[in-house]
């Protein structure tokens, strides 16, 4: 079991990590009704699945899943990972684990919930399969858990051997999802640009190079096909930009590793969730972040590109739904103490925040954080 150092260890992924890459899952099966396919390719892996899922999911899990895998005499267990991917949840599912005498980690349901059965498969050395419910992040893909509180803060950590033995991508299944929850994977996929171009546009390791460019192309599909593919579930520009958040996301954190990966963006997310609880999710939070990376590119490096593109995110954001400023994300009467809170977690010593090109100091970035939306600086002419 991980033994952090509380909100101390932001971040276990380190350079040395490049060395060896966790590039993607063994397999992947993706498109509509494929659920119906998977037992088989399940039963390659093991006979006696335990399926993590949230309590919304488990239903679906239930009435859905359990009656495919009886057809390939699977002996499933369901069990829920509770409020969060936490220590506490970790440790139950253990229990049950062994109890169940499972051969097999099967996470369905969102991010946490995948993070949850990647840490649990990794921890007691087993294969996983993810089945997302959602396109909210590219979790079903990766490498990486990250584990929070049983309010939802965000703690650490944790890069996983491999990622996943087989990703499952059924198109009707994410369909069923709220639409919000596209939105903020939209958010956070691309946050990728913004974050490796900053912290990893200058390297020439070959597959770094990849990846950035990755990120630059998933930027451009979805400001080119995210307001479309919202007003058309389930059609072709849809299942595109579903690709894009779960899948094409994925890639870019797995050729890049941890120095594409997570910059200020997901270094602010961490801090909000301190303060925030479950009132927002992740690619909501994120999408803030990359607005405060770059208003703090424009205040301290006096940068007009930065300022540029904040001004197109924030025409984007109100196009599509994504929080511009904190009281979109409910944190419209939060205290100077709150915010101080926030930005002193992210600014924690191992923080990702820390891969931007420049210091930060905590005033700075108390400033960044309320004025996500100010007005274009125009450049006077003397």
């Amino acid at each position: 079991m991980p033994n952090p150092s509380a909100t101390q260890t932001l971040s276990t992924q380190t350079a040395s990590s490049l060395l060896t890459l966790t590039v993607a899952p063994a397999k992947v099966v993706r498109g509509a009704g494929v659920l119906h396919s998977i037992p088989e390719e399940i039963a390659h892996l093991g006979t006696r699945p335990l399926i993590v899922a949230g309590n919304r999911t488990l239903s679906i899990c239930q009435e859905s899943l359990q009656p495919i895998f009886l057809a390939e005499h699977l002996d499933t267990a369901t069990v829920s990972y509770g409020a969060d991917c936490c220590e506490t949840s970790l440790k139950a599912l253990h229990k049950a684990a062994q109890e169940h005498k499972a051969d097999v980690i099967i996470g369905v349901g969102g991010g946490k919930a995948l993070d949850t059965a990647k840490l649990v498969a990794h921890q007691l050395q087993l294969p996983v399969v993810t089945i997302p419910t959602s396109a909210a992040t590219c979790a079903a893909w990766t490498a990486l858990s990250n584990v929070y509180s049983e309010s939802g803060a965000f703690l650490y950590d944790v890069g996983l051997l491999r990622c996943p033995d087989l990703l499952i991508l059924d198109y009707d299944l994410i369909k069923t999802a709220p639409q919000r929850t596209l939105v903020a994977g939209i958010g956070d996929a691309i946050a990728k640009w913004y974050e490796a171009s900053v912290s990893s546009g200058h390297l020439q390791d070959t597959l770094i190079i990849a990846a950035v460019q990755q990120a630059r192309v998933l930027r451009d599909i979805l400001f080119q096909k995210s307001a479309a593919a919202l007003q058309s579930p389930g059609s072709e520009i849809w299942q595109e930009v579903v690709d894009a958040t779960v899948l094409l996301a994925g890639v870019i954190g797995g050729l890049g590793g941890a120095q594409c990966r997570t910059v200020a963006a997901h270094a602010v997310h961490n801090g909000l969730t301190h303060i925030s609880g479950h009132g927002s999710i992740h690619g909501e939070k994120v999408a803030y972040g990359i607005l405060v990376q770059l208003r703090l590119e424009e205040m301290l490096q006096g940068n007009q590109l930065a300022d540029a593109a904040r001004q197109q995110l924030l025409k984007f954001y109100a196009e599509i739904g994504l929080p511009q400023q904190l009281a979109d994300l409910g944190l419209g009467n939060i205290t100077l103490t709150q915010l101080q809170t926030a930005a002193e977690i992210t600014l924690a010593p191992n923080s990702d925040i820390h891969r931007l090109p420049f210091p930060v100091a905590l005033e700075q970035l108390m400033a960044a954080m309320i004025s996500t939306t100010a007005p274009h600086q125009l450049k006077v002419k003397n």
